[in-house]
């Protein structure tokens, strides 16, 4: 009987020594954790998209922790509102919601409207066909289509349709991260408001894109000519519209040769039907 209960002994005498030396570690060598930041972490969506400035989620928060007068507390764009009042409750200070952002592929050129020079066949990345030639595309400057940008995507809100990248504004909470993957950089985040955009990005002379793009911008500057607002300029080939002038009325729309200036309809709010009229209707 006593062979085996020295080694029992033994067994829990070192457990109980390991377990006192673990409790003292962990107090002695214990990280503080900031509560303020640990708080406003959890208040925030857990994108990690950066679109905030910083590295991630946890970086932000720490940052309005250590610099809440210094740090703004609206710099959450997939967060809304409602984030940005949260964080303004947990460091008390006022919070304004950042105005909303949406991201806009600036290019049209779908398979069956642009030329190619080759028929790529490597590793079907953006970002690795880019690097052979610079795409299988006359046009350098345009959406590759491969994808990427969809694969970061968290919120289903960009697609391929036809060799280009299509952003649904219904799911797009303005996160960046598409943005940031695309190599060709051809996706800018304008503010939800903002209705018109140019869906072009290429650089090329107006006789080049002609002769690759049937939807390319061939710089005519009809666009700028029609704004009353001095809201677009062609700027190296490309027009360009600034949001912050633009007040959507749709004239360059109308005056582009080429219909590359879109403007996205208004949503409509529907009105609820009575519950009388609905019964009224049915019979």
């Amino acid at each position: 009987m006593s062979a085996f209960v020295a080694p029992v002994v033994l067994v829990v005498g070192v457990g109980f020594i390991a377990a006192v030396i673990l409790t003292l570690a962990a107090k002695f060598m214990a990280v503080p954790v900031d509560e303020t930041a640990a708080n406003i972490r959890e208040a925030l969506p857990g994108a990690n998209c950066g679109a905030c400035g910083y590295a991630g989620c946890d970086d932000y928060a720490s940052a309005l922790a250590t610099d809440p007068n210094g740090v703004a507390p609206n710099l959450c764009t997939p967060g809304g509102a409602s984030v940005a009042a949260a964080i303004g409750a947990l460091l008390g200070v006022d919070a304004v919601a950042a105005e909303p952002i949406v991201a806009a592929v600036m290019c049209a050129g779908l398979t069956d409207l642009t030329k190619k020079d080759m028929e790529y066949q490597g590793y079907k990345t953006c970002a690795s066909v880019k690097q052979f030639f610079g795409g299988p595309n006359s046009c350098k400057y345009g959406c590759i289509g491969y994808g990427d940008c969809v694969e970061v995507c968290k919120y289903d809100a960009i697609n391929i349709c036809n060799g280009v990248a299509l952003v649904n504004r219904d799911n797009c909470v303005g996160c960046n991260m598409c943005a940031k993957e695309c190599p060709q950089r051809i996706i800018d985040m304008i503010p939800t408001k903002s209705r018109v955009y140019v869906s072009c990005s290429s650089k090329d002379t107006g006789k080049r894109t002609k002769d690759i793009c049937e939807v390319g911008c061939i710089a005519c500057k009809l666009c700028e000519k029609a704004c009353k607002f001095d809201a677009v300029h062609v700027v190296d080939n490309i027009a360009k519209i600034d949001p912050i002038k633009c007040t959507n009325c749709g004239l360059c729309v109308k005056a582009c040769p080429k219909d590359i200036i879109h403007m996205i309809p208004r949503v409509k709010a529907v009105k609820p039907v009575v519950a009388a009229e609905a019964e009224t209707a049915a019979q």
